[in-house]
């Protein structure tokens, strides 16, 4: 799990703009027209319409897509009642889910009142100006009365996620936990230790799915909640067991089926574990400590089927798989409320979901996300770009047949296509790929250990699970570094490549180099001096399989860097170069640069060779690429210098791979206008078809124009550069890279190295 520094949180929710999220307008409001529209005098005419019909204020302004997440602040996270300012920083948060999952917006409104009865009252009185209402950290019992009058006061969806949304993950998990185990959900007996709010919706919910009240345990702080027990809450009675035979967690889960934990860490042995029924399920929820570790737990029962709220372990129950698209979907159809059938359509949706074969972001003949349906995989993952379509359906469909719908759907497909251009893929692409780079770890290597940067960089992706950092240079000396950077080193592997130990390993990789290139005049002496070069020596490990991947970059000239890069590793023999790509994520949809860092003038060769490596590298990343050529002409009005070259290699593709959309030379707004590249040249190949892929004439325009759109639009995300052609998996960045787009290359990096393995894996 991502060890998370206290100056590094502050950091983020201070840098910049403070807070975690803004108001955009999403009308033109550049001119006097424009203002004079968006207020007065046009404004007055949405406003009589909504007068004449309450409904339409959907259609004239932001209510159907606008959220409040409204908390007191008395059940902050595990801070406790730390009130409602206070609050603030998570209630931010939860907008950025909604807005980044969902696509959704949010108010986040923080009200400084513990009775529940002002604070429903304030609550009504703003609720009109919302689509949707998620409570959000109040402490119980009140949160239950104060969730029940609302949903019976509001005409809005309203739903607690702290209870809810905990609960419908929980029992999908659960419903597959069962199907795995092969055990009848109306048999088994399950222990659910805690009585809060969460525990409580989840264990109405798994009652609901078919779980036997009397075969339900429920303990709080004082043990086992019995009907002798004075002084119930009414939420408890619902579930106080009238067995006079348990009293403690260890004599309740002796012969159960099922552990449910929503309550403090460590309080589940490993003995308590065996005592349990054959195939145990234990969902051990308490966050970040859960119940028992999971490897505590796997190490105790080797049938137990585990499932944690972390994400550094299988199984996470995490609610960001239900509550943006749960109100997705609500809001849709204008409901009217959240009700039990719209909860348990998401169950059932987020439950089937896991049966079916993950997507993959890597192509699919490699199966890199070779997650299947059973132990260590039966809830999806926060990453699915599935949930936002699979679920909001779901839900959108309950609130119609159970008629808290104000506007149906006709076309389902239709719908779900509008949701993937409404929020876009690409906002899935970086998490996913640290997702599938988390699967299988690799060993990489980081030229420039002491750089800051690069040390931060490998840190973190250390912590996110997908990689075993390898830093090259003097250990006294990074250490001192991380111990002023407050960074902890462990796990981190440290290469003095100059020691006087590393001797035999940089005679064998000189040898071995001197072999390669002994008909360009190596010596062994040049060779075994060169290895005291941190890129030398780096590449040379992954050359001689001692490691899997090298980031190098920071510090060097790229001139020296695709010397070394030719020499140690080579170029793939059915190519002549070799390229860096940049993938750029935008509003307007996923786009693949070509080549932004190497070949600084290409003649028509490198340019066909760029072009062919551009073909395979996006078809690596599981999309089928539609390939504009760029120039500052169009299809030969200028046949002299860069465009006659692009034009040659244009050429060559089209002849060469007869079946692949690729045109040019074009401009790059004919590129990305597919309208007006139809009506201008209805000719050519890429007719009807969105541009993806843009393969620049020279490094100068390929590079400068990533990096004016990430100047321009900070809301773009560059992942990159990607190393295209090279026989290993060798990574570059820039000198002014940051540390999130070393972790997203090296992210990259892991799944080349992967892919490299699996290859020689099949010969």
């Amino acid at each position: 799990m991502v060890k998370i520094t206290k100056e590094a949180a502050l950091e983020y929710h201070e840098q910049g703009r403070p807070g975690k999220i803004e108001v955009k307008p999403t009308k033109p409001y550049r001119t006097q027209a424009d203002l004079s529209l968006a207020y007065s005098p046009g404004v007055a005419y949405p406003c009589l319409e909504i007068q004449q019909d309450p409904d339409s204020v959907y259609r004239y302004t932001n209510k159907g897509n606008l959220v409040a997440v409204i908390s007191n602040g008395t059940a902050v996270l595990g801070l406790g009642n730390i009130g409602a300012m206070s609050g603030k920083p998570v209630m931010e948060g939860k907008g950025l889910l909604f807005k980044i999952y969902g696509g959704i917006d949010v108010f986040d409104v923080e009200i400084d009142e513990s009775d529940p009865e002002k604070f429903c009252e304030t609550v009504e009185r703003i609720a009109p100006s919302f689509g949707g209402i998620n409570l959000e950290d109040i402490k119980a019992p009140e949160c239950f009365y104060i969730e029940e009058r609302l949903k019976k006061s509001l005409d809005i969806p309203v739903m607690h996620d702290d209870q809810h949304g905990t609960a419908i993950i929980s029992a999908a998990g659960l419903k597959n936990a069962l199907e795995v185990a092969g055990k009848d959900i109306t048999q088994v007996k399950v222990v659910v230790n805690g009585a809060g709010a969460a525990a409580i919706s989840c264990t109405k919910l798994y009652v609901a799915l078919g779980v036997k009240v009397e075969n339900v345990v429920m303990l709080d702080s004082k043990g086992v909640i019995t009907t002798d027990r004075p002084n119930l809450t009414e939420q408890k009675k619902l579930f106080a067991t009238d067995r006079r035979d348990v009293h403690t967690l260890e004599e309740a889960i002796r012969g159960a089926d099922v552990f449910v934990g929503l309550s403090k860490g460590n309080i589940l042995t490993q003995d308590m574990i065996r005592s349990m029924a054959d195939s145990p399920i234990v969902f051990a929820l308490a966050n970040p400590i859960p119940e028992i570790s999971y490897e505590d737990a796997v190490a105790s029962r080797p049938d137990v089927l585990m499932a944690t709220g972390r994400s550094d372990y299988p199984n996470q129950i995490n609610n960001v798989i239900g509550f943006p698209f749960i109100f997705r979907g609500a809001l849709d159809v204008h409901a009217r409320a959240i009700n039990e059938e719209m909860k348990m359509a998401a169950v059932h949706a987020i439950a089937e979901l896991a049966k079916q074969r993950i997507p993959d972001i890597v192509n699919e003949v490699y199966h890199v996300n070779d997650l299947t349906f059973g132990p260590n995989y039966f809830i999806p993952k926060p990453v699915d770009p599935r949930l936002l379509t699979e679920v909001s359906a779901a839900v959108a469909k309950a609130a119609m047949d159970s008629g808290v719908a104000r506007t149906p759907i006709g076309d389902w497909e239709a719908y779900k296509n509008r949701l993937r251009q409404m929020l876009g893929q690409e906002t899935k692409l970086t998490r996913t790929l640290h997702a599938t780079a988390a699967m299988h770890p690799q060993r990489v290597v980081f030229a420039e250990g002491g750089h800051p940067t690069m040390m931060k960089a490998a840190v973190q992706a250390r912590q996110e699970g997908f990689c075993k950092p390898i830093l090259l240079g003097n250990p006294d000396r990074l250490n001192r570094i991380a111990t002023r950077l407050k960074l902890d080193l462990t796990g981190v592997e440290i290469i003095d490549m100059r020691a006087d130990k590393e001797q035999g390993r940089r005679a064998t990789y000189a040898k071995h180099l001197a072999e390669k290139l002994a008909r360009q005049g190596y010596t062994f002496e040049e060779a075994y001096d060169k290895m005291y070069e941190r890129n030398y020596f780096g590449m040379s490990m992954v050359e001689h399989d001692d490691a899997d991947a090298f980031i190098t970059g920071l510090y060097t000239k790229y001139s020296n860097t695709i010397k070394v890069a030719k020499e140690v590793i080579g170029v793939r023999p059915e190519y002549g170069t070799f390229g860096t790509m940049h993938i750029l994520n935008t509003k307007k949809g996923v786009f693949f640069l070509a080549d932004t860092l190497i070949n600084r003038h290409p003649d028509q060769d490198v340019l066909f060779d760029i072009a062919r490596l551009s073909a395979h590298t996006v078809r690596f990343f599981n999309t089928e690429p539609t390939i504009a050529m760029i120039s500052y002409s169009n299809f030969g009005t200028d046949n002299t210098g860069s465009p006659l070259a692009v034009h040659h290699a244009v050429e060559r593709m089209q002849e060469r791979y007869p079946n692949l959309a690729i045109d040019g030379e074009m401009q790059v707004n004919f590129a990305l206008d597919r309208e007006l590249r139809d009506d201008k040249f209805p000719f050519t190949r890429l007719k009807g078809k969105n541009v993806n892929t843009l393969v620049f004439p020279n490094m100068s325009s390929a590079n400068g124009s990533y990096k004016l759109l990430q100047g321009l639009d900070p809301d773009v995300e560059i992942i990159g550069p990607i190393q295209m052609g090279l026989k290993k998996a060798i990574h570059f960045t820039d000198f002014e890279a940051s540390v999130r787009s070393v972790v997203n290359v090296t992210a990259v990096a892991v799944i080349d190295a992967y892919v490299e393995k699996m290859k020689k894996a099949k010969k």
